[in-house]
């Protein structure tokens, strides 16, 4: 039952020996909630002993981790080939000398992003602006596309400023401050930084006390499930979704610049749209001179089957950036267009302006992906999974109900009654699972997570639907 991938690296399955928090951690939890808000607090975690697909905590309990520190660990806990990385002079240098990168890149910068994040670019995208955490990387995207579509209306890069506008800017007013907007979709989640913030949809929790701007929203279409029971109805409910963006376009009192969109959403509830709808989107945006911003923070590096969730939609236009983070265990936005580079210098600009250690652990990560063709694995386990689930959704009716995510790898959710009790039960039954919106379960496992790891969860996801019976 060891992992295929490393030899003698994993546990043949979950162990569990106490309630969870057990004695240990509340005590752990205590001493931590007098210095660090713990109200959050999912699981306190003993990340020495955690390994591969499974997560430990500090009472030797090991779980089956399909959640993945939301979705953002690729090749497992303690991955060999990383800890090697991690050892590397260059890591090691990159550390505590950590460059202020916009003034003091290093000598070598342009060869780690092209061997490393320009290594795996989507189709079309050949530059990179990195970033520091993915509300960041959407939030330094939008500010590209403002400074684009002001850019244009100007008359080109070499337009100089006026005064009016300086003056303007320096006390928040037109025009230089600009009347734009970014359009996103409701139950969107793009971040909790200001200006990611006002384009999330996904929870009030999120955006509540916080001042917002006045940005337009668009319906994401609300699918049907199975999706070949309901073509038709789901056909016309995307036709509507775009029919509104180009109304909102057209027609919304501040001008959207860009749209921004997530292949599936994620932290709204795991809402799909096809193919089809993205392609209408794409060509919406490229009619009416706006940019499309694809957030792929949670979706990308292979959790779908592909590397990037919007290689399954065949565009023949590729968006304009696409936003990363998460598995990539670095950030950033990846552009094409060079007119995307600001006119002038330290107008997108930070002292860190992404992390160069971080970048490095990246080039490993997609090192070990290529070199154990894990991308295909995903989605050759992930339409092994799925069959699973639709066994279980056919003998336990409404407790796997809108079962969805087939043929996108293992990302995969459905619906559950009662879902946070659902969440809860989980651990008593050795794995550790994620929720997203309102009460779907959302699987989102590590790209070494194989046929056997499945039939674990599997069992367990039963289990726990026969302890409510």
């Amino acid at each position: 039952m060891a992992s295929s991938f490393y030899k003698d690296w994993e546990p043949e399955g979950p162990t569990v020996k106490t309630e969870i928090p057990g004695p240990k951690a509340k005590e752990a939890i205590k001493e931590l909630d007098e210095v660090f808000d713990t109200r959050s607090l999912n699981m306190l975690t003993d990340y020495h002993k955690s390994v591969g697909n499974y997560i430990a905590d500090p009472d030797g309990n090991v779980l089956l981790d399909v959640y993945a520190q939301i979705a953002s660990i690729p090749i497992g806990y303690n991955n060999p080939v990383l800890q090697d990385a991690a050892r590397s002079s260059d890591m090691v240098n990159s550390i505590i000398n950590r460059p202020a990168l916009g003034n003091f890149p290093p000598t070598d910068w342009a060869s780690v992003l092209k061997t490393g994040i320009l290594k795996v670019a989507p189709k079309g995208l050949n530059q990179v602006f990195t970033a520091m955490a993915g509300s960041d990387a959407n939030e330094t995207a939008y500010k590209a596309a403002f400074m684009w579509r002001r850019q244009k209306e100007r008359g080109g890069p070499q337009v100089e400023f006026t005064a009016e506008e300086m003056e303007s800017a320096m006390i928040n007013q037109s025009p230089g401050a600009s009347s734009l907007s970014i359009l996103s979709f409701k139950s969107a989640f793009h971040g909790r930084l200001f200006g990611s913030l006002s384009t999330t949809r996904s929870k009030p929790i999120h955006k509540l006390d916080i001042p917002a701007f006045d940005w337009p929203q668009a319906t994401f279409p609300l699918l049907k499930y199975p999706l070949e029971e309901h073509a038709e109805e789901n056909a016309a409910a995307e036709q509507a979704a775009l029919d509104e963006v180009e109304h909102l376009i057209k027609n919304y009192h501040i001008p959207p610049a860009a749209v921004i969109i997530e292949p599936i959403q994620s932290e709204g509830g795991d809402n799909h749209a096809s193919p089809a709808f993205f392609r209408g989107l794409r060509a919406i945006t490229k009619k009416h001179g706006v940019l499309l911003i694809v957030d792929e923070v949670q979706t990308g590096v292979g959790a779908t089957g592909k590397f990037w969730a919007h290689e399954h939609w065949d565009l023949q236009d590729p968006p304009d950036m696409v936003t990363f983070s998460k598995k990539a265990q670095t950030a950033g936005y990846y552009f094409g267009n060079p007119e995307l580079r600001p006119n002038k210098p330290y107008r997108q600009f930070n002292t860190w302006m992404g992390d160069p250690a971080r970048a490095l652990l990246f080039k490993a990560i997609i090192g070990e992906i290529e070199r154990l063709g894990l991308v295909e694995h995903t989605a050759r386990v992930g339409d092994y999974l799925y069959g699973k689930l639709e066994g279980l959704a056919q003998k336990y009716p409404g407790q796997f109900a809108n079962l969805r995510g087939k043929g996108q790898g293992t990302f995969i959710a459905f619906d559950n009654p009662r879902r946070d009790e659902f969440l809860a039960r989980a651990k008593k039954f050795g794995v550790n699972i994620g929720g997203s919106g309102q009460s779907a379960v959302r699987l989102r496992p590590m790209l070494i997570f194989e046929e056997k790891h499945a039939d674990i969860l599997v069992d367990a996801l039963e289990k726990i639907v026969k302890s409510f019976q």
